[in-house]
């Protein structure tokens, strides 16, 4: 016997919004899930409609919380806890999942149609005819956004092409930016740790007091080429010239360079001149590069020729930036002058 369905509400509380700030900061992501299955939205009957979603929490609860006041029901798809567009470029929200999940919660039992409603951005992993032919139910491919539902539905399901363009808004990539943030720490703070402890150095001899001296202008230097990357290029994106996200940070991160070269830091020497000129602009790049992931205007394959051609230019960029500092301070210049 297939499980019972598992009720479902669209009311949002003040834990489920606690629960969407904590995972937009980056914290508890892989455990903000809801269990795969199926469940009744309302009072649902054999005739409502099927909604198709990904068990990360947070697609699930924008599903739920816009069908509001109709009674549906919800098939969850065990996503491993990612959203539907990243699951479905993964291969877990997938045809094979959902036949699999169609024939696990009895669905056809349950409901009189054939029909089931997949959010749009899972298109890439679902294969219409295929989840036809192996579960008897057509798919019906809904509107890119859940806000968009409640019009699909009172037009027989037909989604006008405002429904059907992704777009990709200043409002939608500042919700970003804190996780953005976030993972560039890792890879932001080494480099800091690096650059505080080679500003110790001045005059061939390395002292602490030097250190704490020169290490508020170094930091500045760093942290505004770390933003440069994970926060002015998402921000920037559409009007940033180049194509590649890895372009735009060396862009923007090559501006700052200069500036903090000229104004912030004036170093001493021109190996520390040039250590800064390559260092800044390729910890940007990099940085901006990693938004590819959050994007929906890239493409797996894009993504990937861009790293195979823009990663080793960046490590090449940052390990020599860093080579021709520590040169600069051994001989006894200084990063900061």
């Amino acid at each position: 016997m297939p499980p019972e369905p598992l009720p479902a509400s669209s009311r949002v509380t003040l834990g489920d919004r606690l629960g969407h700030l904590r995972v937009r900061w980056g914290i508890g992501r892989k455990r903000f899930r809801v269990t795969p299955g199926l469940y009744a939205l309302g009072a649902p009957g054999p005739a409502a409609p099927v909604f198709v979603s990904a068990n990360y929490r947070l697609s699930y609860d924008l599903l739920r919380r816009s069908l509001a006041g109709r009674d549906a029901w919800i098939l969850v798809l065990d996503s491993n806890g990612v959203n539907v567009w990243c699951a479905a470029g993964k291969g877990t929200f997938g045809t094979a999942e959902l036949v699999s999940r169609v024939g696990a919660t009895g669905l056809a039992a349950r409901v009189t149609h054939r029909t089931l409603v997949v959010p749009q951005l899972g298109a890439t992993g679902i294969s219409a005819p295929e989840t036809e032919r192996l579960s008897g139910f057509r798919v019906v491919f809904g509107p890119v956004r859940a806000a968009d539902l409640p019009d699909f539905l009172d037009h027989g399901m037909e989604a006008t092409p405002g429904m059907r363009r992704v777009t990709f808004t200043l409002a939608d990539r500042l919700t970003l930016l804190p996780v953005e943030l976030l993972q560039a720490l890792p890879w932001s703070l080494p480099v800091l740790a690096a650059l505080v402890l080679l500003a110790g150095f001045a005059g061939g001899s390395w002292s602490v007091t030097t250190m704490a001296s020169a290490a508020p202008a170094v930091l500045a230097a760093g942290v505004g080429a770390t933003l440069a990357g994970a926060t002015l290029t998402p921000l920037l994106l559409p009007w940033i010239p180049p194509r590649a996200f890895a372009a735009k940070g060396a862009l923007l991160g090559a501006t700052w360079a200069v500036a903090a070269v000229a104004v912030v830091l004036r170093p001493v020497g021109a190996l520390a001149t040039a250590g800064w000129l390559l260092l800044l602009p390729a910890l940007a790049a990099f940085l901006a590069m990693n938004f590819t992931g959050a994007s929906v205007i890239t493409s797996l394959s894009g993504v990937r020729r861009e790293m195979r051609v823009a990663l080793p230019l960046e490590i090449a960029a940052a390990a020599l930036g860093l080579g021709l500092l520590a040169a600069g301070a051994l001989a006894g210049g200084a990063l900061r002058g």
